[in-house]
């Protein structure tokens, strides 16, 4: 998987077409991107804000200008379908009692050494909202996730209290941003945060009301993961103003019935 993310910055988008990825306050690039939206049944590139010049020209070698790539890589690369649709994920489904587990998106997040972003506190279900049973991500660490280049901080317990806040397709169609928040964003005391730092090799199961972030990477090794989102798609509603929504190019498939390639 890590040549497969490799291989995946020498074949990037052209200046014009470059969109920055962050999730800080403020920060509405991606929501404001029309490329962002339609990732769900596409290989997308987003880049480190500090990577891309104003002209969009990379202030950075290519191998590490990239935030992330997603969001179908599960369906459409064959390494990470191969590795999203094994046995040792479907026996972590039925382990954990899904019924007809679903795949709803996937990412590669590079965390690259210097410039690699901070997410700040979130729950996966601000955006992939679902009622009443919530989605579950996969985080895979690909390299060691030390304090030092990024691993995830988690809120213990903060799975019990229910969403603090969604992410929704804007109603207004005339209006700039594509997607708005529902209320402000919560205030959590670093006191509230445990690091979680994995050697490479780890998956990371991540309830998806639980708050995490991770750090900006001020090291000089990369953290590299891939990460995927499960929804339970038996008596459970997966909510239609979600910002990714199933298409015909991206079918959220079983994961039981679904083949590795």
């Amino acid at each position: 998987m890590v040549q497969a993310g490799l291989e995946l910055t020498k074949n990037l988008p052209s200046a014009e077409q470059r969109a920055v990825f962050s999730t800080k306050e403020g920060s509405k690039q991606q929501l404001k991107d029309k490329y962002f939206l339609e990732s769900n049944d596409k290989i997308s590139y987003f880049f480190e804000a500090e990577a891309v010049g104003d002209d969009g020209e990379l202030k950075v070698d290519p191998s590490v200008s990239l935030n992330k790539v997603g969001h179908a890589l599960h369906l459409l690369h064959p390494i990470f379908r191969c590795y999203t649709y094994c046995s040792r994920v479907k026996t972590v489904c039925k382990e954990l009692g899904f019924k007809e587990p679903a795949v709803v998106q996937s990412m590669y997040i590079y965390k690259n050494p210097l410039i690699g972003g901070e997410v700040i506190p979130h729950q996966d279900a601000t955006y992939l909202y679902t009622t009443p049973i919530p989605p579950v991500g996969f985080w895979i660490a690909l390299e060691d996730a030390t304090v030092q280049n990024g691993c995830l901080w988690m809120a213990p317990g903060s799975h019990k209290s229910g969403v603090h806040r969604r992410l929704k397709r804007n109603p207004d169609k005339e209006a700039n941003e594509a997607l708005i928040y529902d209320c402000p964003a919560s205030v959590y005391p670093q006191s509230s945060f445990t690091p979680v730092p994995v050697n490479k090799g780890t998956c990371i199961l991540i309830h998806g009301n639980v708050v995490h972030k991770s750090a900006t990477n001020k090291s000089d090794k990369s953290r590299h993961v891939y990460t995927f989102h499960i929804v339970e798609k038996m008596d459970n509603t997966y909510s239609p103003d979600n910002w990714l929504q199933e298409g015909e190019n991206a079918p959220f498939l079983n994961i039981y019935t679904t083949k590795q390639m």
